[in-house]
């Protein structure tokens, strides 16, 4: 008879929390059948079947109802054995980032080489994706830490708070000054991807400040943003911590309308359970680093 072991709890938990066999496979880096496998030796172990087949997806039986008490139990006490007895430099294993692009283009390098000194053995996996996508992930298991713009208001969901971004207007330091602050809106507006809350946002306030003709241009990438603004294609409304030193060299100007779209939250995320600390030692990590820079300047 095989017997129990971490890894066949870890893979029973994930199939259960996610829904599914090949979720799970996702969120543990593995196979589908590998995954299979393992819940199979676990069958073995226990000399039961803790899930039911269903055209829904596994069900527990009730041997699984049984076992998934303790395991829960069982892997509350191993990551408080992991926080309070491991010493970091011996923590192995990964740890998977989802960060905005405001963040990796801001901090993102400091919290990376802040967690590679804390845990020198574990290895960072990191991903650039707009905050919808990142909640997604986190929600499906696919990353541990989300920083994003948040929080996400999820039961399950833990989230840190970090210093907000605020925003500036920009226009290319070629285009004239205009009297009428209202004729830089003939321009396109440049602005955050379409499925974001900051662009639902901007669209609404274009609307009620300037009126329904404002073309907007939505865009994935902050970065192409900006230069497109340099090259005099269009204004927008961007971060200033990520602005400041294209206007420290000349390239774009800061223009003032009257108003601008309130500051960008962003918040450290992670699912409340498993408890894991390497998890919630990165959140804090990020809460930190992000404290030592002034985001409303040079970041």
């Amino acid at each position: 008879m095989n017997r129990l072991n971490l890894d066949q709890i870890r893979t029973f938990l994930h199939v259960v929390r996610l829904g599914g066999f090949a979720r799970a496979a996702e969120a543990l880096g593995l196979t589908q059948p590998a995954v299979t496998t393992r819940i199979k030796n676990l069958e073995s172990s226990i000399g039961a079947e803790v899930f039911a087949r269903a055209p829904g997806g596994p069900r527990l039986t009730a041997k699984g109802e049984t076992l998934l008490r303790y395991a829960e139990s069982f892997e509350r006490l191993h990551g408080l054995m992991e926080r309070d007895i491991v010493s970091a430099d011996a923590v192995e294993g990964r740890l998977r980032l989802g960060v905005s692009e405001t963040i990796a283009q801001c901090w993102l390098p400091q919290l990376v080489g802040r967690l590679h000194t804390t845990y020198p053995k574990l290895e960072i996996e990191f991903n650039v994706d707009i905050s919808t996508n990142l909640r997604a992930s986190l929600l499906g298991g696919a990353i541990d830490l989300a920083i994003l713009l948040g929080p996400v208001s999820e039961f399950s969901v833990e989230n840190v708070d970090l210093p907000v971004f605020d925003l500036a207007w920009y226009a290319s330091a070629d285009l004239p000054a205009m009297a009428d602050p209202a004729d830089y809106f003939s321009r396109p507006v440049l602005t955050y991807a379409r499925q974001t809350r900051p662009y639902r946002e901007l669209r609404q306030l274009v609307m009620d400040k300037v009126g329904p003709d404002v073309a907007l241009f939505p865009s994935s990438s902050l970065s192409t943003c900006f230069k497109l603004v340099e090259a005099d294609l269009g204004i927008a409304a961007l971060p200033r911590a990520l602005g400041q030193p294209l206007v420290a060299r000349g390239a774009i100007r800061e223009f003032d309308p009257g108003w601008v779209p309130s500051p960008l939250h962003f918040t450290a995320s992670f699912l409340g359970e498993p408890l894991r600390p390497v998890v919630q030692t990165a959140a804090g990590l990020a809460r930190d680093v992000a404290a030592d820079f002034d985001t409303n300047k040079l970041c």
